[in-house]
Formats: structure tokens, sequence, C-alpha cells
């Protein structure tokens, strides 16, 4: 930390109580009132140096003994003053980045300028101000730290703007070219070797080497400071996103916990201080979203997902809460089940997870990039024969286009598992609406969903947990599952599975014995109940005997083949939904229509029926 000594008399001014002088054989003439405080002094000294004062001693007769002076509304407060005071006595006053603004605006107040006498106080400050302040990392955030005292003061001085535009231009350059000796962070704390020295090390090769001691400032002085950094360009987008996070953690604490603070607050009707709190905080994270860099990839999903999830919380603007659903939804790739779990503040359905916001940011990824170039444009005539430099460089863009096309339908196959966990997640909650996890499970296309073992694990999930659902709302629920798409495993849980429509269940069982047939494997031996529900494909009635013929056998949990070859498993629990289901036998030939090469898939059914009816002769 630099300092500067001013004056040559050692200090010899006291106080008793409210009464501040100086030890002199002359009596005082002067007494000046500071807030609060009063200070008997002398006008020769005073005057000779500060014209606010001459021209508030000019208005009264000389004959006064003792002139009272208030001096209202004095920047800094009665320690500014009495530094001011002890230049003009030629006393030793102390200079450093602790007290250079207070001093700096009550010297100005006191127009202690070059006109009333060379080497004023003024000019030194200035001079150790841009010699020694803004040269050095620390003093100059500790300066403008400092502005907060007298916002108004320092901006009209100009020290806000010259403290940030030095710490922007240090941020800008090399760390090996900026003074971090008297740096100290909580970084710092931590890169700190085995015999208690810091890293120097560390620091100048960190390329974030600033955001800790930045997060330091108020959010006012932060905001500027970060706008300064953005406008010089020098900064990489990816550092400010990193510096924003790093400030967020440090000024916006566990946000979720608010949520039980809220209730407290009303039951102790201590609303008013609660929604100050929530005021400061829903400005800080405002601000912070609207500091963000434009570039993708500048803030990680993570972090943008946090800010959504404080702003749901805050209640913060709907501008910061779409602005931050859209870059959620540019990246959204990058996110972590867990990261979506936004917490509902709607009292009305009682609903845990926000899931009409995460619903809109999948909306939001699904529409990016969904007309892609399919075929480059074609040169005609002798073009075709002799490719001319534009045409190749035509060919260039396009595959640069298939690039980004390819990279775009690999993030929508990593969002569909996404949303196929967030589906697990939120189907636990029992208040949840079947039409909207429907909604959700359908926000994904098609072709993003590789296979269908998630899906069918959430849709066991909320079977599981709505058990109050009817018999055509499960059919609904059940119909977006492929079970084409189905691994064995997730089948022989399926076949077990007793939530299941009937439909679904013999669409599982066909397609696998269809898939083993196709592959040239040996065909999967059922147990005599399920092979009897082929066999007796055109007899439905067969079919509700031979489930009328068996005991229930609880599903398990695990999803394995045990239970199906168990002599106790069995499929009797279905003969309730057999005998609701009476177009089973429809839904069968449904089965065979929609498959991809039907007659060959009818005549695989009827092979698998012969042999299932052979295996059941000879047992």
């Amino acid at each position: 930390m630099k300092f500067m000594k001013l004056g040559s008399r050692p200090d010899t001014f006291y106080s008793t109580e409210a009464v501040r002088s100086v030890s002199s054989e002359v009596s005082s003439d002067l007494t000046i009132q500071v807030k609060g405080s009063r200070y008997l002094l002398h006008k020769f000294p005073l005057l000779s140096k500060c014209l606010c004062l001459q021209r508030l001693c000019s208005g009264s007769p000389e004959s006064s003994q003792n002139q009272i002076v208030q001096l209202p509304d004095f920047p800094g407060g009665v320690e500014a003053f009495e530094l001011c005071a002890k230049f003009c006595y030629g006393i030793i006053i102390t200079l450093s980045a602790y007290n250079i603004v207070s001093v700096r605006c009550a010297a100005e107040y006191l127009q202690m300028t070059e006109d009333v006498e060379k080497g004023n106080l003024i000019y030194k400050i200035e001079v150790f101000f841009n010699s020694y302040i803004l040269h050095g990392w620390r003093d100059s955030i500790v300066t403008l730290q400092c502005t907060k005292s007298s916002p108004l003061w320092s901006k009209d001085l100009g020290i806000t703007s010259r403290c940030i535009e030095a710490i922007a231009s240090k941020v800008s350059s090399h760390p090996s070219k900026v003074s971090l000796s008297h740096s100290y962070s909580r970084r710092g704390r931590d890169n700190v070797s085995c015999n208690g020295s810091e890293s120097q090390r560390d620091k100048s090769t960190s390329k974030g080497w600033w955001a800790e001691d930045l997060a330091e400032l108020g959010i006012d002085l932060y905001w500027r400071t970060v706008i300064a950094l953005k406008a010089g360009g020098k900064v990489p987008s990816n550092l400010i996103g990193d510096a924003l996070r790093i400030y967020a953690s440090r000024w916006l604490p566990n946000i979720s916990k608010y949520l039980h603070i809220e209730k407290q607050a009303e039951s102790d009707h201590d609303l008013v201080s609660y929604g100050e709190v929530i005021s400061k905080h829903r400005l800080l994270l405002e601000l912070i979203v609207s500091l963000l860099p434009p570039e993708k990839g500048s803030a990680s999903c993570s972090f943008l997902l946090k800010l959504l999830k404080a702003a749901n919380i805050l209640k913060a603007s709907s501008s910061s809460k779409r602005e931050l659903a859209r870059r959620v939804s540019v990246q959204l790739e990058e996110a972590t089940v867990g990261d979506l779990l936004i917490p509902s503040l709607s009292n009305t359905n009682g609903v845990i997870f926000d899931v009409d916001l995460v619903m809109n940011i999948f909306e939001q990824f699904m529409l990016q990039g969904q007309s892609p170039p399919t075929s480059p444009p074609r040169c005609k005539g002798d073009f075709e024969r002799r490719r001319s430099r534009s045409a190749e460089n035509v060919d260039l863009e396009f595959q640069e286009s298939r690039r980004s096309s390819s990279a775009s339908h690999s993030s929508k196959l990593k969002v569909a598992k996404l949303v196929d966990g967030f589906l697990q997640e939120i189907a636990r909650d029992k208040n949840l609406p079947l039409s909207k996890f429907i909604a959700v499970a359908e926000a994904v296309p098609e072709f993003a969903r590789l296979d269908h073992d998630d899906l069918y694990k959430a849709i066991d999930i909320y079977l599981k947990g709505h058990l109050e659902l009817n018999k055509s709302e499960r059919k609904r629920l059940c119909r977006m599952l492929d079970c084409k798409k189905l691994s064995m495993e997730a089948c022989m849980h399926a076949a077990q599975n007793e939530m299941l429509p009937l439909r679904v269940l013999v669409q599982v069982l066909f397609f696998e014995q269809a898939r083993a047939a196709v592959s040239g494997g040996q065909v999967i031996e059922l147990p005599s109940n399920i092979s009897e529900l082929f066999s007796a494909h055109n007899n439905p009635s067969k079919i509700k005997a031979s489930f009328r013929a068996n005991v229930a056998v609880a599903p398990e949990d695990k999803w394995s083949m045990a239970g199906l070859n168990s002599p106790k498993s069995n499929l009797s629990t279905l003969k309730m939904r057999v005998a609701e289901d009476e177009d089973l036998d429809q839904n069968l030939s449904e089965v065979m229509k929609n498959s991809s090469k039907p007659n060959r898939s009818k005549s695989m059914f009827s092979k698998l029926w012969s042999i299932n009816r052979n295996e059941s002769e000879k047992n």
C-alpha cells in the first residue's frame, strides 16, 4: 500500500469530548462546526489556503473576536476535515488509498486550489493519486471501494472513472506487467505454499487472476467496471463469464433458503425486512444477467441454470427470465438433470418443480436448426465440367453447414437423454398432471431417442406413483412408448409390469420374439402362460381363459428375466385388463400392420406361433 506524508510539524491537535483545538500560544479566533464536532482554530493558517473559508468569513465584521462557521454536508466527515486543517497548520498528515477519496473531496469543498496558494492540498493529492494510487492494482481497488462514502463528489471529481479505467487497463494487460505484491484475494489465500508464502507464479499465470479481487466491489461499481472491460474488447468472454460466476457466488447466498424464510416472515409479521432483502438480491441478479456476454459458452450452462433458479425464487423480471431461458436453450446439451430441477413457487397445484419453465427451454432448444441444408447447389452447363473457385466456396460453405447440422443432431441426442432423466425425476411428483408429463416427453423428436429404455423407466415410475389413473389414461401415457426400441432387459421388465396396458404387453412380447427370429438367434423360451398368449392369437376367448388360470405375482424393480422364468411367474393379474381390452385382436393386427416389413413379420409371427406350440407339446 502506498503512503504519502505532507507537512513538517508534529501533530499538535488535541480534543476534549466534542471540542477540538490546536496547541498554540495564540488564542483561537475561528470556531468551525463539522457534523457535531467543534474546532477552535485560527483564521490566518486556514484562510490562507481555503477559499471557501475566506468567503464565509468575509461577510462578518473585523472586530469580531471569535467567528463561528458551520460547514453543513461536509464530505468525508470530521476525519477528512482534521487532515485538511492539519495541512493548513503544516502538521504532518499521511495519505493512503483508504483516505485519499475523503481528503480529496474535503479539499474540494474547502476550495484548496492553486489559485489560493501554490502547492496547495488539491495539487499534491492529484500528484499522489495519478503517480502512485492508479499504478497499483490493490490501491486502485481500495480507492474505488472508498468512493461509496461520497459517490456524487467522487463522480464529479473523476475519481471513480479514473479508478475504473486503471483497473480495466490492468486486467487487459498481461499479469506479469501488473504489480501484484499488494493484491489480496481469496484465491491468493488458497495458493499458499508449504512455507506459508504466497505462490506468485500461480497468480501471474492464471488468466482470471483479477476476478476474485473485483468480487469485493459493490454491484454498482462492479457493473461499471465490467462494462469497461467489455468495451475494451481485450478480455475473452469466457473470462468475463467466469468472473460473473465468482461474483454471484460471493454476493448471492443460497437462494433456496428464501423459500423457508418467506413462510417464517409471514408467521412473524416481518415481511418488510424480508421484502427489502429480496429486492436487493433481485436487483443484483438482474444486473448480473445484463452483464452476461452474448457469445455462446461465455457462461456455463450450470451457472445459467443456477441464475434462472435464483430468478424464479426472487421473482425477477420476466425479461431476465426469458433471457436466461434463451441462453440455456442454446447450450442445453451441457446441462445435467439436477440443474433442471427448478423449484416451483405456485401454491395452486402443489407441483414440486417448475415444469412449464423447463418445458419452455426444451421447446426453444428443439426449434434451433430445424431446416439444415440437405444437398449443395449444383452448377449447370460448362461449370459442371470445370468447377470455378466460387463453386468450390459454395461446397466449403455447405460442408460447414453440414458440420453444424451434425453437431445440432448430436446435441439433440444428448438432450433426449436429459429429457428422459428429467421425466424420471418429475414422475415421482404425485401432483404432476398427466398432460404435463406427456408434453415434456413429446418435446423430444422421434429420431432423437435411439432407445426407449429411459422413457419406459419414467413411465413406470409415473404409473407406480399415480395409481388412480384409469384405463384410458394409462393407454394415453403408454402410447408414446415404442416397443421396438426397448432393450431385452427392458422388455423382460415390461412383461412383468402389472401397471402397463395389455396392448403394450402384447407389443413387447411380439417385437422381442420377432427381433430374435430376424437376428437368426435362438428364440427365447417363454413361460407357458406367455406362450399361450401367442398360440391363442386367433382366439381371444382362449387368451382370457389362459390368464384366468394363473395367480398374481408382484413385479420386481430389477429388470431381469429371472421373474419370468420363475414357476410362480404368470400374468393372471392382467385378467381384469384382458376383460376390458376387447380390442386385443385388433391391437395385434395393428402391431403386425405397422411393422417395417408386414409380410415378413406376419410369417415371422406364424413361425413363432408354431415354435411356441411345439414347445408346449413337448412339455
